[in-house]
């Protein structure tokens, strides 16, 4: 008889997904100011006539994920009703919050129709998680597959987690193919001089291949078994390929699905995969160690790298619109990801020395 496990990969990703929420919510996060409304004014103001059905289906599937996690966190501790009341009430809870917060920022709009469209989405989630939750959690599923394929502990979990982002960062469309850790916003240092197209070239190939090389590393460092490592590591990258050419069709229209496949792109992620191939044998050390360098590599390159004036003459043309939001999100999850990842290396490699 199989018995349900408790999930601490759920819970990791309940608490980086509402975080996200929060983020997305309040984004940019400037021009906090008392606008003269009286607080929870927005839960009785009327219906908005015309209904937004955009926004509704946004907030409702933004909001699905979220109690479906906060179910399968809590699993197996809590289950049916008590199980689904705490998913119900952490979507309801957190978006009443953040509906709130928001009547402080011009630039957001509290409505009451976003909180039923958030709290029906999570709670539909909560359902979903009641009835899929058994079948996740056991030996013989998802939760059995995640043990699996690689190795135990609430460490490696954080690490699955950290791969996730990664995959979101790759919905930014601002930057270099993998190019995390674009800081130059923050200093604004753009320079108007002219570079050679070769020089573009290598930048690209660079920036692709030392992250391709980072991220395989980094999930080669949780796979379980050997033989394993080079399947998963290069099915991340293709993986990755996959959300990147989704985001683009998805944000900038189906004409720039491969808008991102330059020559540079596409030859530095074909060598990373090449060298990535040959390295996961290493030991575990060295491998940890090739990671970092290639992460310190890729940031310094996309930092220092002159900006493409062709992916800049394309975005200059991009309009946000209903993505703006979400865009905001995934650029400081790109901003951050090599940051955090260069802190979670640090942490296996201090692990690995005290054993």
């Amino acid at each position: 008889m199989s018995h349900e496990q408790p999930s601490p990969l759920a819970r990791y990703l309940f608490a980086a997904y509402a975080l996200l929420v929060v983020y997305a919510s309040l984004h940019p996060f400037s021009g906090w100011r008392d606008q003269g409304v009286a607080p929870f004014a927005f839960l009785l103001a009327p219906l908005p006539r015309y209904v937004p059905n955009f926004d509704v289906v946004a907030n409702f599937v933004g909001y699905l994920p979220l109690g479906f996690l906060a179910v399968l966190a809590a699993q197996p501790r809590l289950r049916g009703g008590a199980a689904f009341t705490l998913g119900a009430a952490c979507a309801f809870l957190l978006s009443f919050l953040l509906e709130a917060l928001q009547l402080y920022l011009p630039s957001r709009i509290a409505s009451n129709l976003d909180l039923i469209a958030n709290a029906v989405g999570g709670a539909t989630g909560a359902l979903v998680a009641i009835a899929a939750g058994p079948r996740l959690l056991r030996e013989q599923g998802l939760q059995g597959l995640r043990r699996q394929l690689f190795l135990r502990g609430g460490r490696v979990d954080l690490g699955l987690v950290l791969l996730g982002l990664w995959l979101l960062s790759q919905f930014h469309p601002g930057t270099l193919l993998f190019g995390v850790g674009d800081l130059r916003e923050l200093f604004q240092t753009p320079s108007g001089k002219l570079y050679p197209a070769e020089l573009f070239l290598r930048v690209e190939a660079g920036v692709a291949g030392a992250n391709v090389l980072a991220a395989g590393l980094l999930a080669s460092c949780l796979v379980a078994a050997a033989q394993l490592r080079r399947l998963l590591t290069v099915s991340l990258v293709v993986t990755a390929l996959a959300v990147r050419a989704f985001a683009f069709g998805l944000l900038l229209g189906a004409d720039n699905v491969l808008l991102w496949a330059t020559p540079g792109a596409l030859y530095g992620t074909a060598a990373g995969i090449v060298l990535l191939l040959i390295v996961v044998a290493l030991p575990r050390t060295a491998q940890l160690a090739l990671a970092g360098a290639a992460l310190l590599a890729g940031t310094a390159l996309v930092n220092l790298a002159p900006e493409n004036p062709y992916l800049t003459a394309s975005l200059a043309l991009w309009r946000q619109g209903y993505f703006l939001n979400f865009n905001g999100l995934t650029r400081v999850v790109s901003a951050a990801w090599p940051f955090a990842a260069m802190i979670y290396l640090v942490s296996l490699a201090g692990e690995r020395e005290r054993k």
